[in-house]
């Protein structure tokens, strides 16, 4: 099979409108707005696009061409995946005439982008679009597609905000992942592309695996983060020793945290570095996948690495990467969802040396 790259990433998330700004400010990141849910004592923070329009659906418009059109996708006529988990919330939200049904949506954001060829939606919650990199992947391979674009959507609406905090979720402060005092997860909105190709590139798609485990409807399982970790390095024929950096989840549970800490401590007999992207854009739920690769490559090319300054918890036998690590080819990132769902790709820098022996 013809190796799939990934060629192109666009990304609108509260560190600014485009990767350019994104990585400008991964040193000294924006801090999140507040806001006030009815019912609730303190107003919960929340990561912000920092982009105002007059109203939802021309917000959402020039946030998803400006993605694509980052990401490289001057053809519109390849197959495009929609990942999203709120889908058009928003809209109906603002009081705006909105879609009646999701075709009607994936028409309206197909129009949006003057798009000619297929257009797919992927829901699976906070899975969504590294699911949908998966699907594209597997239709180019079964040369279903020539080639692919993933837009991850996940714009503010408060019935996610209030569904998260209802659950006890959510921090009122800030998201410390692994950090001794975690205590929930922020929130946040990102619009995100990736475009996938055929053609020989830096960032090749190595392999991956979704699992779903459907006794854990609303965290991760240890079992499943187990399973994700052997069938991603397996399809893409990786010794666990060969990889370099782990993209987690990480994103300040009291809980899933922990599964996942205890995972990455079961499954390698040497954890790799690890980085959170979390507590510079929030979790973008459906477009966490998308939108954190996006800022991973981006940052990654440019030579730059974030802060995370928090304390880690002793008893997780887990830390994050304080800096770049000097050998860095085999990358792996990861996203556990709502539903079960556990999903993991596999990323090799094909510019990057690898001077270790398997063993």
């Amino acid at each position: 099979m013809t190796p799939v790259y990934i060629a192109g990433f666009g990304l609108a998330s509260s560190l600014g409108v485009n990767l350019t700004d994104a990585v400008q400010n991964i040193l000294r990141p924006p801090a999140p707005g507040l806001r006030t849910i009815k019912g609730l004592d303190l107003p919960l923070p929340y990561f912000s696009i920092p982009h105002s329009s007059a109203n939802w659906h021309a917000r959402c418009a020039s946030l998803i061409r400006q993605v694509v059109d980052e990401a490289g996708a001057n053809r519109r006529t390849g197959a495009l995946y929609i990942a999203s988990a709120s889908l058009y919330v928003g809209a109906m939200e603002s009081g705006e005439p909105h879609a009646s049904s999701l075709p009607v949506f994936l028409a309206e954001l197909a129009g949006m982008l003057d798009w000619h060829g297929p257009v797919h939606l992927i829901n699976t919650s906070c899975t969504s679009s590294l699911n949908a990199v998966l699907t594209a992947r597997d239709a180019m391979f079964a040369d279903a597609v020539e080639d692919a674009v993933i837009v991850g959507l996940e714009l503010e609406n408060l019935l996610t905000l209030a569904g998260f905090a209802g659950m006890k979720l959510l921090s009122n402060t800030a998201s410390r992942p692994f950090a001794v005092d975690r205590d929930g997860l922020v929130l946040g909105e990102a619009v995100a592309a990736l475009r996938l190709s055929r053609q020989h590139g830096r960032w090749r798609m190595r392999g991956g695996a979704q699992v779903i485990d459907s006794s854990q409807l609303s965290g991760a399982s240890d079992a499943a983060c187990r399973i994700m970790l052997q069938q991603a390095l397996a399809d893409a024929n990786l010794h666990s020793n060969q990889i370099d950096l782990i993209k987690v989840q990480a994103a300040g549970s009291i809980l899933n945290d922990a599964i996942e800490a205890r995972a990455l401590t079961e499954s390698f007999s040497a954890v790799p570095h690890l980085l959170s992207l979390k507590p510079l854009i929030g979790h973008t739920l459906g477009a966490s996948g998308a939108a954190e690769i996006a800022l991973l490559l981006a940052m990654l090319e440019q030579q730059q690495w974030p802060a995370i300054p928090v304390e880690m918890d002793p008893e997780l036998g887990v830390q994050l990467a304080a800096q770049r690590p000097a050998q860095l080819r085999h990358i792996l990132a990861c996203i556990l969802g709502f539903g079960g769902s556990h999903s993991c790709i596999a990323i090799e820098d094909t510019e990057a040396s690898d001077e270790r022996q398997v063993l």
